[in-house]
C-alpha cells in the first residue's frame, strides 16, 4: 500500500518526539529562479519558510547531501523563530541540474540567487554536511550573505575514508520495489536512530509510485564522479580550507562525538587557519546532529543569533 504524505502533515510527530507541546507552525513552500543551467533549462531552488509572512528572516539552514530541507523540522520547532530552510539543487523540491554537478561552489551560486530572490539577508547560516562546505563557498561567493556561519561535522578535510559510510548509502539503490524495502535499508545504515523517525525522513525525501516502487528525490553524482585518486570525495576542497581562513566573522564547528567524517587533524588544521573558530563535540551524536541531538543544535544556534 503507498504511503500517503502531505509534508506539512508530520510535524507534530516530531513535536512528540522531542516531547514538546505542539502549536501547527506557520510554514509554507517558496520557490525561487537562480537562472538557467549548463543545458540551457531554468533552475529553481525550493525552500521551506518558518514563521508569519511577513517576519524577517535571520537564520538559514542547508541541509546535507541525500537530505532535503526537512531534516531540520524538529531543530526549526525547537527554536520556534522565522527561518529559511533551503532544498539544495538537485535534492528535496529544487530543480535536478542537467550535468549533475551538485558540488560546493555550484551549490553556493544557486543558493545566493534564491536568498536575494526571496529577500533574505541572514545573521547566521547553518550548514551540514554538504551543506556545511556549500556554506564556505557562500561565504567566499557572497561574504554578504554569511556573517556568521556554523559547520555541523563537516571540514574541508573531509575524504572518502571518513565519508565511507555516507558514500555506501548514497551509492546504493536509486529504485526501491516498495516503501518497506527502501524504510529498511534506511534503518540499516541509521541505527542509533528511531524507527518512526527514519520513516518520517523517508517519506520526506523519497517519492511513491502507481506501482509501489520508492525512489530517491535526491540526484547524486554516483562513484567516480568528481573524485581524485587523493581520496577526495569532490573537488574545490582546498579553496574551502581557504574560505575556512578568510571568513571574517564568527565560524563555530558543531562536532558529532561519534562520527568519524571529521577528524582531530581537521579540527586542529581549521583551527590554524581560523584562530577564532569554535569547535563543540555533541555527545550522543553522529554525523547527523540535527537528527540525534536536535535540543542541544537548537541551543548551540540560538546562542550565535
Amino acid at each position: 500500500m503507498t504511503e500517503i504524505y502531505d509534508e506539512f502533515s508530520l510535524f507534530v510527530d516530531n513535536a512528540a518526539e522531542l516531547g514538546i507541546a505542539y502549536a501547527p507552525p506557520t510554514v509554507v513552500r517558496v520557490r525561487a529562479d537562480v537562472g538557467t543551467g549548463p543545458g540551457g533549462t531554468a533552475q529553481h531552488v525550493s525552500a521551506l519558510r518558518w514563521g508569519a509572512p511577513d517576519a524577517d528572516i535571520d537564520l538559514v539552514l542547508i541541509h546535507g547531501g541525500a537530505q532535503n530541507a526537512h531534516t531540520w523540522d524538529s531543530v526549526a520547532l525547537l527554536l520556534d523563530r522565522p527561518l529559511l530552510a533551503i532544498d539544495l539543487p538537485g535534492h528535496g523540491h529544487s530543480d535536478h541540474r542537467d550535468d549533475h554537478a551538485y558540488w560546493p561552489s555550484e551549490n553556493a551560486v544557486a543558493v545566493a540567487a534564491a536568498l536575494r530572490s526571496f529577500g533574505v539577508q541572514p545573521k547566521v547560516v547553518v550548514g551540514m554536511s554538504l551543506g556545511g562546505l556549500t556554506t564556505l563557498a557562500l561565504s567566499s561567493h557572497a561574504a554578504e550573505l554569511v556573517p556568521s556561519l556554523v559547520l555541523v561535522d563537516v571540514t574541508p578535510g573531509v575524504d572518502r575514508e571518513k565519508a565511507s559510510a555516507i558514500v555506501q548509502f548514497v551509492n546504493g539503490p536509486e529504485l526501491f520495489t516498495s516503501f518497506d524495502e527502501i524504510l529498511q535499508r534506511t534503518i540499516q545504515f541509521n541505527p542509533t536512530r528511531s524507527e518512526q523517525s527514519l520513516r518520517r525522513g523517508v517519506l520526506h525525501n523519497a517519492r511513491a509510485y502507481d506501482d509501489g516502487s520508492w525512489r530517491w528525490r535526491y540526484d547524486l553524482p554516483r562513484t567516480g564522479s568528481g573524485e581524485g585518486d587523493d581520496g577526495k570525495v569532490m573537488p574545490g576542497l582546498d579553496a574551502l580550507w581557504d574560505a575556512a581562513a578568510n571568513h571574517a566573522g564568527p565560524l563555530l564547528l558543531a562536532r558529532g562525538a561519534t562520527s568519524p567524517v571529521v577528524s582531530d587533524d581537521d579540527v586542529a588544521e581549521l583551527q590554524r587557519r581560523n584562530p577564532s573558530a569554535e569547535v563543540v563535540v555533541v555527545e550522543g551524536a553522529g554525523h547527523s546532529i540535527q537528527g540525534d541531538q536536535p535540543k542541544v543544535l537548537a541551543e548551540l544556534i540560538a546562542t550565535r543569533l
